[in-house]
């Protein structure tokens, strides 16, 4: 199934018509002409089933014919990782971790971030052509990036709260502390890790130490340890 995107769609849409870009790109690239059915998705959960009525490649219009609601996952992760200094990296990151199916992200500036500027319009792009690739119905929260101060000290917590460091101080393993269907926020440090003040007030904002294995890992490599083994350990 080849997936397309809409954010404006919802149960009581009867027609729509793509954008000038992807509307070239179905009927010039892919070849789609009138009757050809295309499968939509609002990012939100909903997969849509529509047949084009008009083929333009400046406006291509599709009528709905059918639309199926995907539950969302009972757990929610949400990964806040540094953005790493070679930018290809942390896009790499973005791309793999939508495919295994990641809910939230949010890029960090730390201590030790040599990335402090990120660009959001391509991170998101990145995210968006990742979803429709792995024909993934919903699509990942991006947010924008903040302070490692300001984000630990949000007051809106829930779920598990958790920093991965190199240090060697009392840590727990990922897979001794993780619950079923509980959501997840990870802390992901930069090359040259968390600086000693910083993994400190985590731990004053009830963010509880683990580690990721025996291994010193990039900081894109421990955010996709990390992606990966929480949605493997809540696989039903």
């Amino acid at each position: 199934m080849q997936l397309f995107y809409n954010i404006d769609l919802n149960e009581s849409t009867e027609s729509f018509s793509f954008d000038k870009e992807e509307s070239r790109h179905i009927i010039k690239v892919l070849r789609k002409k009138d009757g050809d059915i295309l499968h939509v998705t609002n990012g939100l959960g909903l997969l849509f089933e529509t047949k084009i009525n008009l083929a333009s490649d400046n406006k291509c219009t599709v009528d709905i014919l059918s639309f199926t609601k995907k539950e969302p996952s009972k757990y929610h992760l949400h990964l806040a990782v540094a953005p790493t200094k070679m930018n290809d990296r942390f896009e790499w990151f973005l791309e793999k971790a939508t495919e295994i199916g990641i809910h939230e992200i949010t890029p960090i500036i730390c201590d030790r971030s040599e990335r402090k500027v990120i660009n959001q319009d391509r991170y998101e792009k990145i995210i968006l052509s990742a979803l429709k690739q792995a024909n993934e119905l919903y699509l990942p929260k991006l947010n924008p990036a903040i302070s490692f101060k300001d984000f630990v000290g949000q007051t809106e917590k829930k779920g598990l709260q958790l920093i991965a460091h190199c240090e060697e101080t009392d840590k727990k393993t990922l897979k001794s502390i993780l619950k079923p269907n509980e959501d997840v926020t990870m802390l992901i440090g930069p090359e040259g890790d968390f600086s000693d003040k910083e993994i400190q007030l985590a731990l004053e904002n009830n963010f509880q130490a683990v580690s990721l294995g025996n291994t010193r890992l990039r900081t894109e490599t421990a955010a996709m340890v990390a992606c990966h083994s929480i949605a493997f350990f809540n696989e039903n």
